[in-house]
C-alpha cells in the first residue's frame, strides 16, 4: 500500500510540474488587458503579442518568458518586473520604466526603446540586433547607444 501511495504521488508530481512551466494567471492577463494595471501580477509565459499596454502599471510583475512581440509599452512602468527570457521583438518601449527590472536574456530584436529608464536593471545577455535604443543605458559594453 505504501509503495502504491508513493507511486501515485510521484505520478501526480510528474504531471503537475510541466503545468507549472507556463504559470500565468488568466485573471491577471484579463485584468491587464482590460484595465492596464497589473502590479505584482503573475504573467509568466503569457502571450501578450501585439498588446496595447501604453502607460500600463506592471511594477514588480512576473513576466518571465512572456511573449511581448510587437507590444506597445510606451510609458509603461515595469520597475522591478522580472522579464527574464521575455520576447520583446519589435516592441515599442519608448519612455518606459525598467528601473531595477530583470531583463536578463530578453530579446529586443527590432524593438524601439527611446529614453527608457533602466537604472539598476539586470541587462545581461540582451539581444538588441536591429533595435533603436537611445538614451536608455543599453548598449555594447554597457555604454549608452
Amino acid at each position: 500500500m505504501r509503495t502504491s501511495l508513493i507511486s501515485t504521488f510521484a505520478l501526480l508530481a510528474a504531471i503537475a510540474l510541466p503545468m507549472a512551466a507556463n504559470a500565468e494567471n488568466p485573471a491577471h492577463v484579463k485584468q491587464l488587458l482590460e484595465t492596464g494595471a497589473c502590479a505584482q501580477c503573475n504573467l509568466e509565459g503569457a502571450n501578450l503579442e501585439g498588446s496595447h499596454l501604453i502607460g500600463a502599471d506592471l511594477r514588480n510583475a512576473n513576466l518571465r518568458g512572456a511573449n511581448l512581440k510587437n507590444a506597445n509599452l510606451e510609458g509603461a512602468d515595469l520597475a522591478g518586473a522580472d522579464l527574464k527570457n521575455a520576447d520583446l521583438t519589435g516592441a515599442f518601449a519608448t519612455n518606459a520604466v525598467f528601473n531595477n527590472a530583470n531583463l536578463a536574456n530578453v530579446n529586443l530584436t527590432n524593438a524601439r526603446m527611446i529614453n527608457a529608464l533602466t537604472f539598476g536593471a539586470n541587462l545581461n545577455n540582451i539581444n538588441f540586433a536591429g533595435a533603436d535604443i537611445y538614451g536608455s543605458g543599453i548598449g555594447v559594453g554597457g555604454g549608452e547607444r
